[in-house]
């Protein structure tokens, strides 16, 4: 009697599954019509380890080329959390500190940068311009070059005042990350994070370089899909190109030491305190915020034909991660979506709201 229960429990959970399974399959299929999406990919990550992984539609429309959980898109933004990754390696190499001055590190900044800390350019307190005026998506530059010609710009606020997005300032970071690792910060990246966790198809968002599997990225424009312009320059701020895969596999590094230890972590998923004592929901490439009652520490990217979102809801140990390549698609809501298929109370809560 004891083993036909069991039996029974298990095909039960094994049907639950696939119910759920199925659940997603139709949820995504529908957004994907109702947002235009062409092409996505998903993974569901429970604890490191991946529960689901599905591509869906097309990785490319004119060849009919279907996207695959191995289908490599820009992640564009999401990259911000291995630049600050990479501050915090030479952080725990004791090569420098969060709350150094920027100027330490970066010669000829102006007089009113002389407040601003490595602190505040991971977490966009800065005050410095979100774009540099010497940015140009379609020339390929040194990256402080760039970063020089945003010194002329007055500071947006006062230094550590509030919160507002700066790319110039993950821009600084990588030139940090540069100067003082001695590599180029995607070399840097590759030896110390994405080798060590197994991210083969992770790489710099190069036009040039003949990727496997790359996905096309699309725009809607007057009810019309076109192709999204291609950036020419690889910009920090939005660095990589990556799959749901391997995204899964650095989501696992995560519940380890091994790159990164629990204190850093901790440090990273922490509020930014401002001049005022309150505190901004960002921390080092992370947003930091809630779903219903579950916590998570997320973020999203988007670049033409490119949108997508990493979210992980760390007290489920449960992660989520959507890539499109859809300039309009809004893949948070995907994941939202997603997650309420995961998390009862958050399914419950939406029909109450539906029927109000």
């Amino acid at each position: 009697m004891h083993r036909k229960f069991t039996v029974i429990f298990a095909l039960v959970l094994l049907l639950s599954a696939v119910v759920r399974a199925d659940n997603v399959d139709d949820y995504i299929k529908a957004e994907m019509q109702k947002q235009r999406i062409p092409g996505l990919s998903l993974a569901v990550v429970k604890e490191g380890k991946i529960i689901k992984a599905q591509g869906y539609g097309l990785a490319n429309v004119e060849h009919g080329i279907p996207a695959k959980p191995e289908t490599v898109y820009k992640i564009a933004s999401v990259s911000k959390q291995f630049l600050a990754t990479g501050i915090m390696l030479l952080v725990q190499d004791g090569k420098l500190r969060v709350d150094d001055k920027v100027s330490q590190y970066l010669d000829g900044t102006p007089e009113t940068w002389k407040h601003i800390t490595i602190r505040h350019f991971l977490t966009h307190t800065s005050g410095v311009v979100r774009e540099a005026p010497g940015f140009n998506a379609f020339k390929v530059q040194d990256d402080f070059d760039v970063i020089k010609t945003s010194f002329e710009s007055p500071l947006r606020f006062t230094t550590g005042e509030k919160y507002e997005y700066c790319n110039v300032g993950y821009f600084s970071l990588a030139e940090i990350i540069r100067r003082v690792s001695g590599k180029g910060w995607d070399e840097f990246l590759q030896q110390r994070v994405f080798a060590p966790s197994g991210m083969t198809a992770t790489l710099p968002t190069s036009y040039k370089v003949v990727v496997p599997n790359r996905a096309d990225g699309y725009d809607w424009n007057k009810d019309t899909m076109q192709n999204a312009l291609e950036y020419l320059a690889i910009r920090p701020s939005g660095a990589f190109l990556s799959t749901v895969l391997d995204l899964a596999k650095w989501d696992a590094m995560l519940y380890t030491d091994k790159i990164l230890t629990a204190a850093t972590r901790e440090q990273m998923w922490s509020p930014m305190p401002l001049n005022n004592g309150m505190k901004h929901p960002y921390g080092f490439g992370w947003e930091l915020n809630s779903l219903g009652s579950h916590k998570q520490v997320s973020h999203g990217g988007s670049l033409p034909g490119f949108r997508s979102n990493f979210a992980r809801f760390v007290d489920d140990k449960l992660s989520i991660i959507v890539l499109t390549n859809s300039g309009n698609a809004n893949p948070q809501t995907v994941v939202k979506g997603v997650a309420a298929l995961y998390f009862p109370d958050l399914a419950t809560a939406a029909k109450a709201a539906g029927t109000r």
